[in-house]
């Protein structure tokens, strides 16, 4: 799964970074510990242009009929969201990139579990592939924009430590997932399929254990070594 993942640089950023057209968000805080509920920087495409929005983490399908569902769907399989009743209609249509600059999984040892991070190899942004929906508080009427992250099968290297990961697109195929107009299914669980870009992790502190723990030492290196795949 993916439970935590880091957002720490400034939306103009992330947006330079994924091509975006039209920036439609508020600047959020530097986050080294993004939780489930957060709010959260997404990439999605509306009437042809590529936008920068913020999303609360954890997706509600427009038939929820509270707040609650949110909790349970921060991740979705990658094998099997096209056909869950909670995925299905965002995958047709409202796909999305959450831009992380890594993520955290965690390692069982004999006296608990470790926290390593892990990033990319080029310390670029990860785009995360994700899935959107706008929800209507039915006591408030809010319109509330919701996003959750796919996983799949780990690579060799998150394999060590988990047997899911965020699944990471490549920029070749950003444009086709965005594409609300793609609808080849084949096409699409390809791209969530196939490898993904050079990664590296390290051993972090259990400081990003604690949510309320939100600091830049959430990701500084236990210690010099650093392990790539």
């Amino acid at each position: 799964m993916c439970g935590r993942f880091v957002q720490a640089q400034r939306p103009e950023f992330y947006g330079e970074h994924f091509g975006v057209e039209v920036m439609k968000t508020e600047s959020l805080a530097p986050s080294w510990n993004v939780a489930p509920t957060d709010q959260v920087y997404a990439v999605a495409e509306h009437a042809g242009e590529r936008l920068l929005g913020t999303f609360r983490w954890g997706l509600l399908p427009w038939w929820a009929k509270d707040r609650k569902l949110a909790a349970r769907n921060i991740n979705a399989r990658a094998e099997t969201a096209a056909e869950k009743p909670a995925f299905r209609d965002s995958f047709v249509t409202k796909r999305c990139l959450i831009p992380a600059d890594g993520f955290f999984e965690w390692e069982r040892k004999p006296k608990g579990k470790l926290p390593h991070f892990i990033h990319s190899k080029t310390d670029e942004p990860l785009a995360l592939a994700g899935l959107w929906a706008s929800w209507r508080d039915p006591e408030t009427d809010e319109r509330v924009r919701t996003c959750t992250v796919l996983t799949r099968d780990p690579n060799e290297l998150v394999a060590k430590l988990h047997n899911r990961m965020p699944v990471v697109l490549t920029r070749e195929v950003w444009g086709d997932w965005l594409d609300p107009g793609n609808d080849d299914r084949g096409r699409l669980e390809a791209m969530l399929a196939a490898p993904v870009p050079p990664l590296v992790e390290h051993a972090v502190s259990t400081l990003v254990n604690k949510v309320a723990n939100n600091v830049p030492e959430c990701i500084a290196p236990l210690d010099t070594g650093v392990v790539d795949a």
